[in-house]
């Protein structure tokens, strides 16, 4: 069976030897390794200003901690995500207003999101659902007309670009997760990019219990109780030596994703999803919509190719129960959308027998 996620791992005689090393070093909490793998990051997506976590989750968490969003306030998120871009929410307090999708990418409707802005909201939560990139140009102006900081949750979309720079310094946060499945695997973890520097401090003391790891322990004064949300350098020296692979890696989602673009163009019961103005998405997953999904997705298994929904729509979660409202379009696109294998094992045989395969009908 093609899988639609597999996880990238980096050749046993490069990554054995440094995870070797680390373990036997004797300090393999955090410590420089990590500091090294935040200077390999920053310097790839081209923004200084980062921070290594324990998770995706932990990088949402921090991001909302800074904005000190807690009970009374809202934040406007989207349903169409991984779980935990909304319980992450949840945990402060705040109350999620869900907006409405773009019925025909799947990606938050800055529309709905105008709408739905009050008095209490105060951030914006958006995903770049599969790699993705969402109208960055309408939630620029968004958030400078409303002075409504927003978050980027790009645990999808490592790689994908923005006006042609890489994903990680257009918004005030950008949160990535490295957990199992994503692109670029550290095992589980993750990191936060600021887009100003004033934030890095506060960040970094909120990762260690509310300590400045920078100075002595018997000199620090927690002002504010932190969290361990740190990466430790055995994770680090994983995520180093994968980030060294990644160009190629997230080369071949992109050319993957691009030949789909061409070769299920007019393919009768399949409509493509478009992407927006100044963007150019990573194809973490290759998302299409389909009449009949479920008559698709058993072809597709009949054919050895594993096609799913992967996702399930946040808002149906009862913890999010009194958040329920109306999303005609999040409804809509639900219903229709699927994934297809994309990634990097998916070689150009792989992808010629899956296009062919939906060329066929179902």
């Amino acid at each position: 069976m093609l899988p639609l996620v597999k996880p990238y791992i980096a050749p046993r005689d490069e990554m054995m030897p440094a995870i070797e090393k680390i373990l036997y070093s004797g300090y393999i909490a955090e410590g420089e390794a990590v500091y090294s793998f935040e200077d390999e990051f920053a310097k790839y997506i081209g923004n200084p200003n980062v921070l290594m976590l324990s998770s995706g989750t932990a990088a949402l968490h921090i991001a909302l901690l800074l904005l000190n969003v807690g009970p009374g306030d809202e934040v406007i998120s989207t349903p169409m995500t991984a779980e935990p871009t909304n319980t992450t929410i949840a945990l402060t307090g705040a109350k999620i207003v869900w907006a409405d999708v773009d019925v025909n990418t799947g990606l938050l409707d800055p529309k709905s999101v105008r709408e739905k802005i009050t008095e209490k909201t105060k951030a914006i939560m958006l995903v770049h659902y599969a790699g993705m990139v969402c109208d960055m140009d309408e939630f620029n102006k968004i958030s400078e007309e409303f002075n409504i900081p927003v978050i980027e949750d790009t645990a999808h979309a490592f790689g994908s670009k923005y006006n042609g720079k890489i994903v990680g310094s257009n918004s005030r946060f950008t949160c990535y997760s490295f957990q199992a499945i994503k692109q670029m695997t550290t095992v589980d973890g993750g990191a936060i990019a600021f887009r100003d520097e004033a934030d890095v401090a506060a960040a970094r003391r909120l990762r260690w219990f509310g300590l400045d790891k920078k100075v002595s322990r018997m000199e620090n004064d927690i002002t504010r109780a932190g969290y361990k949300y740190g990466m430790n350098n055995v994770t680090a020296t994983i995520g180093s030596v994968q980030l060294a692979h990644f160009p190629e890696v997230i080369g071949r989602y992109i050319s993957n994703g691009k030949y789909y673009d061409e070769a299920l163009k007019g393919i009768p019961g399949v409509t493509m999803v478009p992407y927006y103005k100044n963007t150019e998405p990573s194809y973490w997953l290759y998302t299409m919509k389909v009449e009949n999904r479920d008559g698709f997705m058993k072809m597709m298994e009949e054919n050895g190719i594993l096609a799913s929904p992967l996702h399930h729509r946040s808002d149906t979660h009862s913890v999010f129960a009194e958040s329920r409202c109306d999303l005609p379009q999040m409804d809509k696109f639900y219903s229709e959308f699927v994934h297809i294998p994309c990634g990097w094992w998916v070689s150009d045989e792989d992808r010629e027998r899956v296009t062919q395969a939906i060329k066929k009908g179902w």
